[in-house]
């Protein structure tokens, strides 16, 4: 994968695209048991030295509330996935989030990302909105 219209192909062929920009997709993933779906976002990123990254995100919840510590704490715990705030309706929001260069990027470790991305966002979200589903 070194496009990000290779991907946008990929991921079309897998999934219905709710956002189809030119620099940014997005789909909803069903999770097991069928009955909650989680909001995949992928974009396309250029570095400051000219090599472009492929942004894999799900939104997690409000920022409001949330422990800096407790963030920070999974942020260092985690394998796969960072936390990182960003404005939804001028809101800060709490997204869990990824970022792969392009250069060894291949369609397994994408379908793997989102894979572990999804559920984990979902699980975080029951988590931080006391069960229920703010999205």
């Amino acid at each position: 994968m070194h496009s990000f219209e290779q991907i946008r192909s990929h991921i079309s062929a897998k999934h219905q695209l709710r956002i189809n920009d030119p620099y940014l997709i997005s789909f909803d993933m069903l999770l097991s048991g069928g009955s909650r779906h989680q909001g995949i976002y992928l974009s396309e990123l250029d570095h400051e030295d000219g090599r472009k990254f492929l942004r894999i995100s799900t939104p997690i919840g409000p920022l409001t509330g949330m422990d800096a510590k407790r963030c920070l704490r999974f942020n260092w715990e985690q394998r796969v996935g960072y936390l990182a705030v960003s404005d939804l309706d001028g809101s800060p929001y709490l997204q869990l989030c990824e970022n792969r260069p392009y250069e060894n990027l291949v369609v397994e470790e994408i379908d793997l990302l989102i894979a572990e991305m999804g559920p984990l966002g979902d699980r975080m979200e029951q988590a931080i909105s006391a069960g229920g589903d703010a999205f």
